[in-house]
């Protein structure tokens, strides 16, 4: 996981509630196994119609808010099935950071693993900083997860909270894994003391 510290840039709106992972990375994509190269099947259905053409409709294909690093939804984002996919696909396709009023807890805890920022905000605060983004030209925002801030399209500061544990995590990149490896040698020091018995276990037998 790549340490995450605060992202400046373009931020795209789907002012839509109860987004479902259903929708963020269908189904009959789940057959892959790979854990990269999600970001192109990111709303595959509502991006694209049966041909592979853009929805003009759509709001990511709006060129204002291409190359965004900020998606800003609404509440409730990330519910139904509980997959992992769903924060690799919005990672993969460029985005650092997802606001919205609230998301699925699980959705939410696997964001979290792989270093994709989920911030929380009242409703109305979330409506404010929608408000401000220019849907025509694009707007830039600024997301801290240091000093927990979010600096809207108007230049006005928002703050928000953040779990610490997880805070922690992202700021220096430790996923589970390198969690663990930081006690290794404890946990080498405990398989030297308690050598396995298995070949003892064996003999018994």
């Amino acid at each position: 996981m790549e340490a995450f510290t605060r992202t400046t840039g373009r931020v795209a709106v789907i002012d839509r509630p109860d987004i479902d992972t259903d929708q963020v990375i269908p189904k009959q994509f789940l057959k892959r196994i790979e854990r990269t190269g999600w970001g192109e099947f990111l709303f595959w259905d509502w991006r694209l119609d049966q041909d592979g053409n853009p929805r003009p409709d759509f709001e990511l294909n709006n060129p204002a808010f291409a190359d965004a690093k900020i998606l800003m939804a609404g509440r409730n984002f990330g519910c139904g099935s509980s997959r992992e996919h769903a924060p690799w696909a919005i990672q993969g396709y460029g985005f650092d950071v997802v606001i919205a009023p609230s998301f699925a807890d699980i959705f939410r805890s696997n964001c979290m693993k792989v270093g994709l920022v989920p911030v929380e905000l009242p409703e109305e605060r979330v409506r404010a900083l929608m408000d401000a983004v220019d849907t025509e030209n694009g707007s830039e925002m600024t997301v801290d997860l240091e000093a927990l801030t979010i600096t809207g399209a108007d230049g006005s500061t928002v703050e928000f909270e953040f779990d610490a544990f997880r805070r922690n995590c992202i700021l220096n990149g430790l996923d589970d894994i390198a969690l663990t490896l930081k006690h290794e040698a404890a946990i080498t020091e405990y398989e030297r003391a308690n050598p396995s018995r298995i070949d003892t276990l064996a003999l018994e037998h």
